[in-house]
């Protein structure tokens, strides 16, 4: 196998997918490929570069998703767009754990930029769509992160683990709850944009640059 930086990061998801985040190492990846583990730094520097590799490329379905369209409705888009992140997470084993505090490159920056625009242009207010964004990413990765520990918790036992909950209704009961109070405060704002509902601090995080994000 000729060794290139697309067939490593290729590589190391599968083994993520066989063996779990905390047991991917170089070493593990070079015998894997055929190689000497020195010969990966050639590609990545370090474990933590090959992770931020990884974890881009983990997210490559959910980077092309259809971005907004002025015609769409902002509700239903960032219904999908959540959902769609959760989908992407979940493709790959521990992938909740491998993207947090991942940062953001310069397309999905784009991304972002095109998405904030057009919930500006729907009519949300700044602060709010930006809290929405960044709220939406992080309780996105928390609620796949405890979904893919009770599937970790499951491997190996003698008895099957019955699940306690079912976790897409559970994330779509909290997303539900987060939109309709998001819609509230637009509404609100739309009626006396001098008397609506605190927007929190005017210092909130730039979604552009605070990881996660949807």
């Amino acid at each position: 196998m000729k060794v290139n930086r697309e067939n490593v990061v290729g590589e190391a998801l599968d083994l993520l997918d066989e063996v779990g985040l905390d047991a991917v190492s170089t070493r593990r990846l070079a015998k894997r490929l055929g190689v000497e583990q020195p010969s990966l730094y050639y590609h990545f520097r370090n474990k933590r570069e090959l992770l931020g590799a990884m974890a881009q490329a983990a997210m490559a379905p959910h980077a092309a998703a259809p971005l907004p369209r002025p015609g769409d409705h902002w509700r239903d888009w960032f219904l999908e767009n959540t959902r769609d992140f959760r989908r992407t997470l979940l493709m790959h084993r521990d992938g909740a754990r491998l993207h947090a505090g991942s940062m953001p490159g310069g397309a999905d920056l784009d991304r972002i930029a095109h998405k904030m625009q057009f919930l500006l242009a729907s009519g949300l207010p700044e602060q709010d769509a930006r809290m929405a964004m960044l709220a939406a990413g992080r309780y996105t990765v928390g609620s796949v992160l405890e979904e893919q520990a009770d599937t970790a918790l499951a491997v190996g036992t003698d008895h099957p683990v019955v699940p306690t909950i079912d976790n897409e209704s559970a994330f779509e009961a909290g997303l539900a709850l987060m939109v309709d109070g998001l819609a509230q405060r637009v509404a609100a704002w739309h009626q006396d944009p001098h008397h609506a509902p605190d927007a929190g601090p005017t210092n909130l995080p730039d979604p552009t640059h605070t990881p996660p994000r949807p």
